[in-house]
């Protein structure tokens, strides 16, 4: 491990916080995800060993503390007391990007399944209708797939292959726009209007779709920075 040789607080943190994708696991812990292929997922690029070492790293630290079953089989990754309070630093770095660098996705930054995964976590379970509801997304434009979210009741999962359940709404999307519109930069109605982003299903589902999602915690001041900007 590298240090900076300073006796001083920001030095400290930084030898901790700020190794590479540290900030993002810390982020994907505070959003939820406590197993290992959750954080693994959430983070596609890193390699399974680096995860490992940074895990560890948090947990020597005193900031992740590393929970096994009974049996001793699985185990999950739960932030400590110290862990829990860097939310308002990782919060501040994604405001902070969000107000002075994020722009339009870049075509290396279109990513379906990591965009799903994002949205699963920003779903406002008390807006989902009480039974089942299956929606397809097929995404076009500069990348290609198709995916399936399983929405819940309770619970909501990804699906990479057909699931075999009849599809109730089918949402067709521009993936860079449907990038936009998760964080903030455009409007879900504008890319309705403008038909980059089509929904088909019963009108009832189709209507609703926009209210089951927050979208990102950082869309308010992408959009309040995109304003900002204009009146400039």
């Amino acid at each position: 491990m590298q240090t900076y040789g300073q006796y001083c607080p920001v030095a400290k943190a930084t030898e901790l916080v700020a190794d590479r994708w540290t900030p993002l696991i810390l982020r994907e812990l505070l959003a939820g995800s406590h197993h290992f292929n959750e954080l693994e997922r959430g983070l596609p690029g890193i390699a399974r060993s680096l995860l490992v070492q940074r895990l560890r790293r948090l947990q020597r630290a005193g900031v992740v503390e590393r929970r096994t079953t009974g049996s001793g089989r699985a185990c999950s990754y739960e932030l400590t007391v110290a862990g829990r309070a860097l939310r308002s630093l990782i919060q501040a770095l994604g405001e902070w990007g969000a107000q002075w660098l994020l722009g339009d996705p870049l075509p290396d930054e279109l990513d379906g399944g990591l965009l799903l995964w994002r949205m699963r976590k920003r779903i406002d379970h008390d807006r989902l209708p009480r039974r089942r509801v299956v929606t397809q997304f097929d995404f076009r434009g500069a990348r290609t797939e198709t995916l399936w979210l399983l929405l819940e009741p309770t619970d909501v999962s990804i699906c990479l292959h057909d699931p075999g359940f009849d599809v109730d709404v089918l949402v067709t999307a521009d993936i860079a726009t449907m990038h936009r519109v998760f964080v903030g930069r455009i409007d879900l109605a504008d890319a309705l209007r403008d038909d980059s982003v089509h929904l088909d299903g019963a009108p009832a589902l189709t209507r609703a779709f926009g209210s089951w999602f927050t979208w990102s915690p950082f869309a308010e001041t992408v959009r309040r920075a995109q304003q900002e900007r204009g009146a400039a």
